[in-house]
């Protein structure tokens, strides 16, 4: 399989794939040897999993440029994942031991009956990956998972196997054992084949429509099902603030990563009394953001990793955007360059019925509307089939809230966006998912409970 750079379009290296008839047998040794590695006390897998640590600390440059090469990421922003992963990790060690513990809730020294919960590890899980942030994804699955006890089956993107061959290889020289941790290297087929295996969970990080039907294969077997999928999260903008740095903040949250995050804004609202005002200052932000060669340490905006599925798909919302009487203030169309580039966009006056406020975009382009009120707001906000995040920004906090508690999403922001925090459940409503990774409940996420009744003689 030839991996591909998107900024040249030229092929940088050449990958074996998985071979597919070989699950059957991979599944088989991840059993064995995952009832070993569970039985090893917990101070063992987090002694691995730290030098796991270590070894992306020593290697993070390198590890970034890979990322860069692959999937188009700026170098800064590369850097900024490998740098985010690093107290991700620091979060489950310290975390995942006290999730562990048995939990008596009845029964005394001198009562005949005890009732414990005690927690075991799920077992095999089957890992999916994305290739927008491959080390926080990944590892918001991988490293709880392998704390407590679990094997994995980890299939990259495929548009991020170099990087996910690396994070193989230092797992394996930090101690976790080969067939505890196996990488497989595919596209859509070998992934329809593991989510086919009789895994004991299924966690996948994609879109809405692959969500499903893995979902659809998945509910009949009855185990664990995770599923992080998209967004179309809007933020809101009050009349109250200062709206140059708001301006700012929100277009640093709808184009970083070139857009290319499930969380990203991808949809804008603004109160009427400052449009014009919010309108202008964001333009002037986004002629700042340098779109270039990833490898500069100077670029912002990069190469659309998907190439010419994700150029195509920017460009038939711009022209139904335009159609229906959007203004694009900047951008609007694919650079005429190598690579997959698409100019950042901004398209003013956009309304609910264009595509570019109802489907994802997943790359630099971003709707802005006005709206005469909260209630409005409120309203414009909801119209969605997602649930990921939502943001406010406000002085008043308070006003903040009352709209946010209205919405259904997994996140709110309160004069921030685009924001994940280990410490706090990364989840969706509706069409962005199920389950929750980050937090004490993404440990849970790969552990089951099972009840003790113990009746003393």
């Amino acid at each position: 399989m030839n991996v591909v750079n998107p900024a040249t379009g030229e092929t940088v290296e050449n990958v074996t794939e998985t071979d597919l008839t070989s699950l059957p047998d991979r599944l088989a040794a991840a059993r064995a040897a995952q009832r070993a590695w569970a039985a090893r006390p917990p101070s063992e897998r987090k002694a691995v999993i730290t030098k796991f640590q270590k070894l992306v600390r020593d290697e993070r440059e390198a590890l970034a440029r890979t990322l860069t090469l692959e999937v188009g990421k700026p170098i800064a922003q590369a850097r900024n994942e490998l740098n985010g992963l690093l107290p991700r990790i620091d979060f489950f060690l310290k975390q995942f031991e006290a999730e562990l513990l048995p939990r008596a809730v009845f029964g005394t020294a001198d009562d005949p009956l005890e009732e414990r919960i005690a927690f075991e590890p799920l077992g095999v899980v089957a890992n999916v990956s994305a290739w927008n942030y491959p080390y926080f994804v990944g590892s918001n699955v991988f490293v709880p998972a392998l704390l407590t006890g679990n094997a994995v089956l980890y299939k990259p993107s495929e548009l991020a196997s170099l990087t996910g061959l690396a994070i193989a290889r230092l797992l394996h020289e930090a101690g976790v054992p080969a067939d505890v941790f196996q990488v497989l290297i595919g596209g859509r087929e070998l992934g329809a084949a593991l989510v086919a295996l009789p895994v004991d969970g299924v966690f996948f990080t994609g879109s809405y429509a692959t969500g499903r039907k893995i979902a659809e294969v998945v509910a009949p077997r009855m185990i664990r099902l995770q599923l992080e999928l998209g967004g179309k999260d809007p933020a809101y903008v009050t009349d109250e603030v200062d709206v140059v740095a708001v301006a700012a903040a929100v277009a640093d949250g709808a184009f970083y990563n070139t857009g290319q995050s499930c969380c990203a804004v991808e949809r804008v609202y603004v109160h009427e009394r400052i449009y014009p005002a919010f309108v202008e200052a964001f333009v002037e932000k986004v002629k700042t953001f340098q779109l270039g060669e990833p490898s500069d340490p100077a670029t912002y905006i990069g190469p659309l990793c998907r190439g010419e599925l994700a150029l195509k798909e920017l460009e038939a919302q711009v022209a139904d955007a335009e159609a229906q009487g959007g203004r694009v203030l900047i951008g609007g169309k694919r650079v005429a360059r190598a690579g997959s580039y698409f100019e950042p966009t901004v398209i003013a006056d956009a309304k609910r019925s264009m595509r570019l406020m109802r489907d994802e975009s997943f790359g630099p382009v971003i709707g802005i509307a006005s709206v005469a009120s909260d209630e409005a707001a409120l309203a414009a906000m909801a119209d969605t089939e997602y649930g990921l995040t939502a943001a406010v920004y406000t002085t008043n906090e308070a006003r903040a809230e009352k709209l946010l508690t209205e919405l259904p999403v997994g996140s709110a922001y309160v004069n921030c966006c685009d924001r994940v925090s280990p410490r706090l459940p990364w989840t969706g409503r509706k069409h962005s998912g199920i389950g929750s990774t980050l937090s004490t409940l993404g440990i849970q996420a790969f552990l089951q409970p099972k009840a003790w009744h113990i009746r003393r003689a």
